[in-house]
């Protein structure tokens, strides 16, 4: 009888997690909504827990604090989900890291940044308003930006190491580039309030950035 009940409690444990796991992204999902609607510091756990339908214990337990669900709300924005992978190696980066023309790279590039803008635009938004007046997320929204430029000048390097950057344009100055054109600030404006579609950023941007990075 006791073998016979072990893949029971096997698929008890991963319905378990599986439901575990729908709980935290519904959790996340409601305290984006929220964050977005009332702004970080008129978002409050009780609030997010009853758009969540969930009890305030329950985001307690699994986050604690407002401020760890704004982080794991960033990863989410970031790479797409909740999982601990940093961004340079989930696939998208992957696949714009090891193609080898330039111009395709670029393409790639744009194609899989704009998923991220996508995401995490509205993330910033939130956190340069609340960083006014919240020391610990002025420090978080630093380390995002600063951990964006870092990868950004990774991108570039690997594209200056294919031959693709114009004559007389070093990697900071490239780096300087990607980074401004591709800040959530652009997207915003771009597909918010001029209402582009964001296939049209995509290939603007795609074309901006071969214009000013490519020989």
């Amino acid at each position: 009888m006791n073998e016979a009940e072990k893949p029971k409690r096997r698929y008890n444990s991963t319905l378990r997690k599986a439901q575990a796991y729908e709980t935290r992204m519904q959790i996340l999902e409601a305290a984006r909504k929220l964050f977005i609607q009332n702004g970080y510091s008129g978002a409050t756990i009780e609030a997010i827990a009853q758009e969540a339908g969930v009890a305030s214990e329950t985001i307690f337990a699994g986050f604690g604090n407002k401020r760890t669900i704004l982080t794991h709300l960033i990863r989410v924005a970031v790479g797409g989900d909740d999982r601990p992978i940093p961004l340079l190696q989930r696939s998208g980066p992957q696949t714009v890291l090891h193609e080898h023309n330039p111009a395709r790279q670029l393409y790639l590039f744009a194609r899989d940044i704009t998923g991220i803008l996508e995401r995490i635009a509205p993330i910033i938004e939130i956190m340069r308003m609340a960083a006014k007046t919240e020391p610990d997320i002025a420090g978080m929204l630093k380390r995002l930006l600063t951990e964006r430029y870092d990868n950004l000048g990774l991108f570039v390097q690997n594209l200056s190491s294919r031959g693709g950057l114009r004559e007389g344009l070093d990697l900071s100055q490239a780096t300087d580039i990607v980074w401004t054109i591709t800040s959530p600030e652009v997207f915003h404006l771009l597909t918010i309030d001029r209402g582009w579609s964001r296939e049209r950023y995509s290939d603007w941007l795609s074309n901006v950035l071969t214009r000013l990075l490519l020989p």
